[in-house]
């Protein structure tokens, strides 16, 4: 019996990235090409510390109706309060993200809101296994304070009971789960790839979610690079009147564009999903490739500048908005 269902991204234990043309996507899948990178002395300087400004908002003020509360920790760490459900996706805390304490890639800037700031967790989103995405670490700290559910693609499961909880449901692409409340949580399709080690490659799967309660609908995106399956996810889900969309760790392309957005290719995710309002993430944390620091950031404004006036932007690290999702203008306050 194969362990998961077979379908275009898995054979039933090893899970891919569908087809693009005819072909299979390349990018972050040979060593040679890696080393050859990382010894080509390619990466630009990025500070060793930033310090932040104290950020603005507050993650535990109430949530008017018809908004979704979004508070940037770093990277692809956000809290959301989502009508009553309050959720944490891909939560890092650690210094590092690496399987050591004392190598592996480093912050150069401290969270942005630390845990006991936050109101208690209800879900997290986990989006596959990737040290900067999933810290075990960060995750204990998690459960030992709250205890909340997770739910997280095909195969995660038993990484996540290191971590403390059984409390996982595991989806497969398009799969649904709803929650007591009635919030339902969709595994939305992602080009990407997983591994924690050198043996366990593809073994467990990747993805995005959708969240909808009340009629409103958010997207975290996980990581990704581009693809037809934004405008799958708008047509078997609906557009979304807020996107977490991945816009950094994109160079070298020639490793990087199967699995990593540009910026550009952000804001061609945007519109095809025909989100409302979009927030980038996943830049400015940990240098993971070779762009510099605050590169994410400009390109993102430069590629949005067609697009109504802020619509798709960045929030300061650890800032708290509130994001208006009822009505068919993207706003904020």
């Amino acid at each position: 019996m194969p362990a998961f269902p077979i379908s275009d991204h898995c054979d039933g234990s090893v899970f891919f990235n569908p087809t693009l043309d005819g072909e299979p996507p390349r990018g972050a899948s040979g060593l040679m090409p890696i080393l050859r990178w990382q010894l080509s002395g390619s990466r630009a300087r990025w500070p060793r510390r930033i310090v932040d400004p104290p950020p603005p908002g507050d993650p535990r003020a109430p949530v008017p109706a018809g908004h979704a509360g979004v508070t940037f920790i770093g990277h692809a760490s956000f809290h959301l309060q989502l009508g009553p459900l309050s959720v944490l996706t891909d939560p890092v805390w650690s210094e590092r993200c690496s399987p050591v304490t004392w190598a592996g890639p480093r912050r150069v800037r401290a969270p942005g809101r630390r845990l006991d700031e936050l109101p208690r967790i209800d879900v997290v989103l986990m989006s596959h296994n990737h040290y900067d995405h999933l810290d075990l670490p960060s995750l204990r700290a998690v459960v030992a304070r709250d205890d909340p559910a997770f739910v997280t693609p095909l195969g995660n499961a038993p990484l996540l009971a290191h971590a403390g909880t059984r409390r996982v449901t595991e989806l497969d692409w398009f799969g649904a789960h709803t929650l007591p409340g009635g919030a339902r949580i969709t595994a939305t399709p992602a080009r990407h790839f997983s591994a924690r080690t050198a043996l366990d490659r593809n073994r467990a799967l990747w993805a995005g979610f959708a969240v909808q309660w009340d009629g409103h609908h958010v997207l975290f995106a996980g990581d990704s690079g581009a693809g037809p399956h934004w405008a799958q996810i708008r047509e078997r889900v609906g557009p979304p009147g807020l996107a977490l969309l991945p816009v950094g760790a994109y160079n070298p392309r020639f490793l990087m564009q199967a699995v990593h957005m540009d910026p550009e290719e952000a804001v061609a995710a945007h519109r095809a999903l025909g989100a409302r309002f979009s927030i980038g993430m996943h830049f400015g944390t940990v240098q993971l490739t070779d762009e510099a620091v605050d590169e994410p950031e400009a390109r993102l404004a430069a590629a949005a500048a067609n697009l109504v006036p802020g619509t798709f932007t960045t929030l300061a690290f650890g800032e708290t908005r509130h994001i208006r999702l009822d009505d068919g203008d993207a706003a904020h306050r």
